[in-house]
């Protein structure tokens, strides 16, 4: 396996079960970059090592090479800087579907005099799809947490609380610092407990399935930790739909008073 292929593995961290959100054939792989080109959807690409990040877009998929264009940027500082990185990762959405992948060795071109950058395909990509549940997005005003009994990197244990990114009455997302903690897929935790606003405290098992590596607004990394719910009271589905109604029906009346 090239050095290219080992840096992308080390930014997309997945159970074996969780094969269908993670895409390794190279045509499939194409598919999907090329319809990024086609919606022009905007791309959050990621500098590793550091933690700076920038707009761009795939420009163009080339027929017959392995490669691929990603837009420029107007700051040439920040073009040599992207030219140097050992690793950009890429986050966007694609009808509401999360995509995610790393490009590794950026050459800087300038077709018809235009900074772009042509990488390697990557060797991976992870599409986290829609689940049967509608998945949703926490309000960033509310306090929607997870208590999990982790274990510290020296060993000990002790309960966290960590924000939940996303919710269905399947399962959650969870924001878990990037070290200090022992985390990985398919791990399994018992005595957890949701919090979620107006709702008494639910009583949960935590199975991790995915994890993979993010970059907030603030420029801070993390983990978001994609987790499967079980042994919950028999309420607790019908608690948390509510909770995604209500929320859900707050966002639509916040839009109509736009209009």
């Amino acid at each position: 396996m090239s050095k290219e292929n080992d840096q992308t593995r080390v930014e997309l961290i997945h159970a074996d079960d969780e094969e269908r959100y993670l895409l390794r054939n190279p045509r499939e792989i194409r598919q999907v970059l090329k319809q990024l080109v086609d919606a022009r959807v905007l791309v959050s690409a990621h500098l590793s090592p550091g933690t700076e990040s920038f707009l761009t877009a795939i420009v163009d998929v080339p027929e017959g090479e392995d490669s691929l264009l990603l837009d420029g940027s107007a700051d040439e500082a920040l073009n040599e800087r992207v030219a140097r990185a050992g690793l950009l990762t890429c986050v966007t959405q694609l009808d509401k579907v999360r995509i995610q992948f790393a490009l590794a060795g950026h050459e800087l071109l300038r077709p018809d005099g235009n900074p772009a950058f042509r990488s390697a395909l990557p060797a991976q990509l992870l599409r986290l799809q829609r689940r049967d549940y509608y998945r949703l997005q926490t309000p960033a005003s509310e306090t929607v947490t997870c208590t999990m009994p982790l274990t510290a990197a020296d060993g000990s244990h002790r309960s966290v609380e960590l924000r939940i990114l996303d919710i269905s009455g399947s399962g959650i997302a969870i924001a878990v610092p990037p070290s200090g903690f022992a985390l990985e897929a398919g791990a399994r935790f018992t005595n957890c407990v949701l919090k979620l606003p107006d709702i008494a405290p639910i009583a949960a098992t935590l199975t991790v399935k995915n994890l993979f590596r993010l970059v907030n607004r603030n420029d801070i990394e993390m983990l978001r930790a994609g987790c499967l719910l079980s042994d919950m009271p028999r309420s607790a589905d019908d608690e948390i739909q509510r909770y995604i109604l209500k929320v859900e029906r707050q966002r639509n009346a916040r839009k109509r008073g736009r209009y």
